[in-house]
């Protein structure tokens, strides 16, 4: 069975958090270009950021319309528009050599959307995907309601993947009124807490991640000691 490994990195800037991605991306590129399959097939990092706003490539920055003092503006390399990553919000990078899965980016952004789905079931939450849009989403059919629970964003070359999606549990949301998240008006953004009205701990929250990621990337994951 394909093998991942996890590594829980706790609380960590974001461009620290991006340096190392880069480190594991270009070395599974390496060996792809020397003609070896990296060993694990993949990574899975989960962790949490300090405020920042990250811009995608396509990204305006005029969607950031007002600017938090505690809150750097950072432009990156994936896809997508601005959005913004803190405390109290789970952020999961998948850097797999999709050759080992399978050589479909769009397929593998249903995959992502699959497994928060999964795991937003597991609280009764019904999470929803809305049609040209990415992302997790709650009350999805409904344009005076829907909200984005999950935002995503990748990038993958030689079918290696790094960035990946950031769950809301309790963040504080009060953030995301100084964008456009994603660059979608007229939409909402939560968080799992305010949807449920109690506390959730992030750590049992991965727990119900990384079971779902097994099932629905077929793969075996790897601890550290």
């Amino acid at each position: 069975m394909r093998k991942v490994a996890v590594q829980r990195l706790g609380m960590m800037p974001y461009r620290d958090a991006w340096t190392y991605q880069e480190q594991i991306f270009q070395s599974i590129i390496a060996d792809k270009l020397a003609g070896k399959v990296h060993d694990p097939v993949g990574y899975l990092l989960l962790t949490e950021h300090p405020p920042v706003y990250t811009l995608g490539k396509a990204g305006k920055a005029e969607h950031l319309l007002l600017s938090a003092p505690d809150a750097e503006l950072i432009r990156i390399n994936r896809g997508g528009d601005i959005t913004f990553h803190g405390r109290g919000q789970l952020v999961v990078y998948p850097i797999l050599d999709l050759e080992q899965f399978f050589t479909d980016i769009k397929k593998y952004m249903h995959f992502l959307e699959e497994l928060v789905i999964r795991v937003l079931a597991e609280y009764g939450l019904l999470g929803e995907r809305l049609e040209g849009a990415t992302g997790v989403w709650l009350d999805a059919s409904d344009d005076k309601k829907a909200r984005k629970v999950c935002a995503m964003g990748v990038r993958s070359s030689r079918w290696v993947t790094m960035h990946g999606l950031a769950l809301n549990i309790h963040t504080d949301l009060s953030y995301f009124d100084k964008i456009i998240p994603c660059g979608i008006t007229g939409k909402g953004v939560t968080s799992m807490q305010k949807e449920l009205g109690r506390e959730i701990a992030i750590s049992e929250v991965e727990e119900q991640l990384l079971r779902h990621f097994k099932d629905v990337f077929d793969a075996e994951l790897l601890f550290s000691a």
